[in-house]
C-alpha cells in the first residue's frame, strides 16, 4: 500500500483507470483501500466496485490520511477538486498526474504536501514509464510507494524538467506508434498489402521494445540492428541527412512543452 495509507483516486479517465488496473493487477493496493470519485457511472466503476474498490462512497467515510491522486483534465482541476477540498486535511497527501499544472499551484487549495507524477498509461501493464517531483519526503514517500511497482520511476532534479519528461514519455509513445503508422504506410507503398504492412509494423516496435529490455546506450542497441554497410543502416543514414529526424524530434518534443506550459 502507498506507505500504509488508502488512496482516494478524483477522476476516472483514460489515464486514471490505467493507473488503477497497474495497481490492482500488481498488488500495490487491496481493492479496499481504494475510493474512486468519478462523476459519471460506468461498466468499469461497477465492476470494480464488484471487485471491493468503494466508488463514489460517502464523503464522510473518505479517511483523512489518504493520499489523494488528481487524475481530472487541467482545464477543469479547480473546479473538480473544489467539493472535495474540505476532506482533504493536512495529514493527507496530494499527488498531482495532470499535465501542466505546476506543484505550486497544485497545492494552493490544500494544507496537505503536494506531488507531481507523470505516468504513462503503460502502468496498466506495470511496464510504465512516470516521471516525478516533490519538495518533501511525505510526497516522495507517497510517489514511490504508488508509482515503482507499476512504473520506471524517474525522479527529477528539480520541477523545471517536469514539461521536458512529460513530452519525452508521456507524449512519446503517440509519437513512437505515429513513426510506425508512417513506416506501415511507406510498405504498403512498396506493394505490401495495408494489413500485412500494419502487422509488420507492429511486429517492428515488439522487436525494438524487445532489445529495450537489454543492456546499454540506445546507440549500442541501434548499432545491435544495423549491420555496417546492410539495409538498417542504409535507411538510417536517409533519417540522419542533415540531422532531419533530429529536428523533426526537438520540434515535436517543443510542441509538446509549449503546450504543457500553456495549460
Amino acid at each position: 500500500m502507498s506507505g500504509g495509507r488508502p488512496v482516494i483516486l478524483l477522476g476516472h479517465g483514460r489515464l486514471g483507470s490505467a493507473i488503477v488496473e497497474g495497481w490492482l493487477s500488481t498488488h500495490t493496493l487491496r481493492p479496499a483501500d481504494l475510493f474512486i470519485l468519478a462523476r459519471s457511472d460506468s461498466p468499469a466503476l461497477r465492476a470494480l466496485s464488484a471487485r471491493g474498490v468503494r466508488v463514489n462512497p460517502d464523503p464522510a467515510d473518505l479517511p483523512a490520511e489518504a493520499v489523494w491522486v488528481l487524475a481530472v483534465k487541467p482545464k477543469v482541476w479547480r473546479e473538480a477538486v473544489e467539493p472535495w477540498r474540505a476532506h482533504v486535511g493536512p495529514q493527507a497527501v496530494v499527488l498531482s498526474v495532470m499535465a501542466g499544472v505546476s506543484l505550486s499551484q497544485t497545492a494552493e487549495p490544500f494544507e496537505a504536501p503536494v506531488v507531481r507524477v507523470m505516468p504513462t498509461t503503460g502502468v496498466a501493464q506495470g511496464r510504465g514509464i512516470a516521471s516525478a517531483w516533490a519538495e518533501d519526503e511525505r510526497g516522495w514517500a507517497a510517489a514511490r510507494a504508488l508509482f515503482r511497482p507499476i512504473a520506471d520511476l524517474v525522479e527529477l532534479s528539480g520541477e523545471d524538467r517536469m514539461d521536458a519528461a512529460t513530452a519525452v514519455a508521456g507524449c512519446g509513445p503517440a509519437y513512437v506508434l505515429a513513426l510506425a503508422q508512417s513506416m506501415a504506410r511507406a510498405g504498403e507503398a512498396q506493394g505490401l498489402t495495408a494489413e500485412d504492412a500494419d502487422r509488420l509494423a507492429r511486429g517492428a516496435l515488439r522487436s525494438a521494445a524487445a532489445v529495450l529490455d537489454g543492456e546499454g546506450a540506445l546507440d549500442e542497441m541501434i548499432g545491435r540492428i544495423a549491420s555496417p554497410g546492410g539495409v538498417t543502416e542504409a535507411g538510417l543514414k536517409v533519417m540522419a541527412e542533415d540531422g532531419a529526424l533530429d529536428d523533426l524530434a526537438a520540434r515535436t518534443i517543443q510542441a509538446a512543452v509549449d503546450k504543457a506550459r500553456a495549460v
